[in-house]
């Protein structure tokens, strides 16, 4: 009895060996290709994040390089980069620059590429940015009847020879462009000022700020939005039926622009071709957005005229936009900490 217990025992033993041999090699094995797989998911998980980086960091650049609005920099740091030496002029700018860092409490700028919508381009960037909704009189107004009215309903056909800033098209499907113009405005500045989420709106302002069709758009529909109200102006001093602000009679009274043509074949055609816009059309581009823009002029340092805003007239409710400039040519947008 004792042998047959023994032999029972001694045959569990070796089945149950045998068994954990089997169990154990599948177990090796099965271990084996976990830890080749988890070696090859991890390996190609690594590839992955290092590609996904390497199209991030090639997006962000596309982005930064087709940006016409630059991230902020340290404003004492860009004056010193940019005015080097101890010429009277370079001294006076970083002392200009100083000021603006001691007593405005600007801390950094915004570049703004150097073209002549530089700004059209630093105010409206401004207005998205900030959120700023329509001003009063486009919320009563459909602004893209804007150019069928002025073409069809007041007589005023020769804005067929109106120029596109650098593509200076004239003809008869100026019309059509002005229109798309007009819709692209429309469109994106409610789409904006409708988001509340600063990082969002940020985001949206970079996207459209980086693509230079539809930038040009917003630009040429501010442009045809001025002549527009200067046409407006021109019909009520002729009728005589309501006092006009002060500042059309200044745009008037120059031989260039004595009415709306001669306005928008002598200024408002080269806006972003040629020439950039001069303080009248300053004036009148803060009283039709209705914002308050305030410019620091650098190159008028320690006079009068070192921090001017326009219009000089505007109301307690209307936003405000700043710009800082050398040379009243080109502008950045100064950012304020306090």
């Amino acid at each position: 009895g004792r042998h047959e217990v023994w032999s029972w025992k001694t045959a569990s033993k070796e089945s149950l060996c045998l068994m954990w041999q089997k169990v154990k090699v599948q177990l090796m094995l099965s271990m084996s290709f976990l830890t080749a797989l988890f070696w090859y998911c991890r390996r190609l998980y690594s590839f992955l994040a290092q590609l996904l980086k390497r199209w991030s960091n090639y997006l962000q650049r596309q982005l930064i390089r087709n940006l016409s609005v630059l991230p902020e920099v340290d404003l004492l740091g860009y004056s010193a980069r940019e005015w080097k030496g101890e010429t009277k002029q370079a001294k006076q700018m970083r002392e200009a620059y100083e000021e603006l860092f001691r007593s405005c409490h600007i801390k950094y700028l915004r570049q703004v590429r150097r073209d002549n919508y530089s700004v059209v381009r630093a105010v409206l960037f401004q207005i998205f940015s900030q959120g700023i909704p329509f001003p009063s009189w486009m919320k009563e107004r459909d602004i893209l009847k804007l150019p069928e009215k002025l073409l069809y309903s007041q007589g005023c056909n020769w804005i067929q020879q109106y120029s596109f800033g650098p593509e200076r098209y004239t003809g008869p499907n100026a019309f059509g462009k002005l229109r798309k113009c007009m819709e692209a405005l429309k469109t994106n500045w409610a789409e904006i000022s409708a988001t509340r989420d600063h990082e969002e709106r940020r985001s949206m302002c970079n996207t459209l700020f980086s693509d230079e069709s539809k930038e040009y758009k917003l630009y040429e529909a501010i442009k045809f939005i001025m002549l527009y109200e200067v046409v407006e102006a021109y019909e009520q001093i002729k009728s005589r039926d309501e006092p006009v602000h002060n500042l059309f009679s200044l745009l008037f009274a120059r031989d260039s622009s004595s009415d709306p043509l001669s306005f928008m074949m002598n200024h408002l055609n080269s806006i972003g071709d040629s020439i950039c816009l001069d303080q009248v059309e300053l004036f009148l581009l803060g009283y039709l957005l209705e914002v308050k823009i305030r410019v620091y002029r650098l190159h008028r340092f320690n006079t009068e005229e070192f921090q001017v805003t326009y219009p000089d007239e505007y109301r307690r409710e209307w936003n405000e936009v700043s710009l800082l400039t050398e040379d009243d040519h080109y502008y950045h947008i100064p950012l304020f900490r306090t």
